[in-house]
């Protein structure tokens, strides 16, 4: 019974320590990433091309969600409305709803899907043809050349996808509150935007997005780079990012909007 003790602790205690060597080796590689950053951003090329393969190909995917989803706060909010008798207040719950909250948040879910797991399999691909190898053997930095460009092109793209989401969702709850429903136009539009302010709502939305893309991006990056050269390590990395990426997508957006709420 003793010996049972003894391993539980231990296996925690274990796990405790990798999580803070993991914490201190990711803080490493964020700080080596903003350093040396500047060869990408002063060739605005590799940043441009990152921004095409994670923004422009999550496009499709950001642009039908927020679609469906606001024709879902559509359905939902109307019915919600009708009982209260404030159908005219469609257009405020919809934009609400996605410039503080669903936009910035399933966007970041959805980055995260699609674009993080694409970004960690190919650094974890080419750590395991070994052209990071290549690369230092060639006097060429590896996080300065591959990393810095895809960390930089996935913190510019999530604040515009997040848009686009909420943009597409406001025009879902249109199309099914005032052309399929028969809520007044008018009404739709102007209460939204005598509701909706730019420095609460859209600013703190902004804000979030920026946020996710910012961690969403370095977990992406960390656990491509940190992948066992493996096949399996590789997949093993690419689900962990999914997964992280989640989970912190979650916490961040309790903690930003706990801030937010209080007016801090």
């Amino acid at each position: 019974m003793m010996r049972i003790g003894v391993n539980f602790f231990s296996a925690i205690g274990r796990r405790v320590i990798e999580g803070v060597w993991r914490l201190g080796y990711i803080t490493r590689f964020l700080m080596l990433t903003l350093l040396r950053s500047c060869t990408s951003l002063t060739r605005p090329g590799l940043v441009i091309r990152e921004i095409y393969s994670s923004g422009v190909l999550s496009l499709i995917i950001i642009a039908v969600s927020g679609l469906f989803v606001g024709m879902v706060l559509g359905f939902q909010g109307y019915e919600t409305l009708k009982t209260y008798g404030s159908e005219q207040s469609l257009g405020v719950l919809v934009a609400l709803s996605l410039v503080r909250e669903l936009g910035p948040v399933v966007a970041a879910l959805l980055f995260a899907s699609r674009a993080g797991s694409a970004i960690t399999a190919e650094i974890g691909l080419m750590k395991t043809t070994e052209q990071l190898k290549a690369l230092e053997m060639m006097a060429i930095d590896p996080i300065a050349r591959i990393v810095a460009p895809r960390f930089w092109g996935g913190v510019f793209s999530m604040p515009l996808l997040a848009a686009i989401f909420s943009v597409m969702g406001v025009f879902g709850g249109y199309l099914v509150g005032v052309v399929l429903i028969g809520v007044d136009d008018g009404a739709f539009w102007s209460q939204m935007q005598a509701a909706v302010d730019v420095r609460h709502d859209v600013v703190n939305g902004f804000i979030k997005s920026c946020v996710f893309g910012f961690a969403v991006t370095t977990i992406a990056l960390f656990e491509g780079y940190d992948a066992p050269p493996t096949a399996e390590g590789v997949s093993r990395a690419t689900t962990r990012t999914v997964v992280t990426s989640s989970l912190t997508i979650l916490a961040l957006d309790f903690v930003l909007t706990a801030f937010m709420f209080k007016g801090v």
